[in-house]
């Protein structure tokens, strides 16, 4: 009899094939929000209207006095509050891209009373019932556990491979399933972890500038007028620090959010691949 090659069943392919997704939003949206955070502060926040004696010159940065309000004393804040506001955006705009993503990831239904369903089709040996319940799942459970089943279907008609060998195949299949989903539910989290670190950072250096600022006023000028500058420069400045502090927050918040989600995920379709090499085994020996 001839040797059976173990290398045969690399010659399928896994049922689920490579998405080709552009990632355009990663280089369009940091771009968009960074012109967007300068417009709103300097043509928001900067308006001339808000202040009592604006910079008639105006120009990139107008040096306007007199905020009539906190909104426009932000703009007093410097240079550095249109970084943070567009650091802000870019925060709400990968959140919702996010959360778009990982909802339809997740897919229909609860993932453990999915994976039930189909261990109790695969114990009755109704492969056909278990894909039909991974097209109403239709989340990276679902397709992960599609491919799975389709491989599984395959290896219980297959008559040149041990046990061993089918579920290995099986096994394999999930795996390459797996590495096409993956990564897109981890893709462009790392913005949200960057800005979580760097946000913060930001805001401590513009308040820092802002109190090198005010306290050359107070020793160049001098007197109780320069303590009053000195007062309002150091609120100025703090806004920055508020700033930076908030959009950390939000993205601290987004990211954990996010990445308990896709645990969520992972844990299901590591359950699915140990559903169908366990149901295998047992049923197919």
């Amino acid at each position: 009899m001839a040797e059976t090659k173990p290398t045969a069943t690399a010659k399928a392919t896994t049922s689920v094939q490579a998405k080709k997704r552009s990632n355009a939003i990663s280089w369009i949206a940091p771009v968009m929000c960074i012109l967007g955070g300068y417009m709103i502060w300097r043509f928001g926040m900067g308006a001339a209207s808000g202040f009592t004696n604006p910079d008639p010159a105006g120009g990139f940065w107008p040096k306007h006095v007199g905020p009539i309000n906190a909104f426009h004393s932000i703009f007093e804040g410097g240079i550095v509050v249109p970084v943070l506001i567009a650091n802000f955006l870019i925060v709400i705009v990968f959140a919702l891209e996010r959360l778009l993503t990982i909802t339809k990831a997740t897919g229909a239904g609860n993932i453990d009373e999915f994976v039930r369903k189909v261990q109790y089709h695969l114990a009755n040996k109704n492969v056909d019932a278990a894909l039909t319940e991974c097209d109403k799942q239709k989340g990276s459970v679902g397709n992960v556990m599609k491919a799975g089943l389709r491989k599984y279907k395959e290896m219980i008609t297959e008559t040149e491979l041990d046990t061993e060998q089918k579920v290995l195949s099986i096994q394999k299949e999930v795996e390459e399933a797996t590495a096409l989903e993956l990564p897109m539910l981890e893709k462009n989290l790392v913005f949200l972890s960057t800005i979580a670190s760097v946000a913060t950072l930001l805001g401590l250096f513009g308040t820092v500038l802002g109190m090198i600022r005010s306290f050359s006023k107070l020793g160049d000028e001098g007197g109780g007028d320069a303590a009053r500058e000195l007062s309002r420069g150091i609120s100025e400045a703090l806004y920055n620090t508020a700033l930076g502090i908030g959009t950390s927050a939000l993205a601290i918040i987004m990211y954990n959010i996010f990445t308990t989600k896709i645990d969520g995920i992972t844990y299901g379709i590591d359950e699915s691949g140990f559903t169908l090499t366990q149901s295998f085994a047992s049923l197919y020996k």
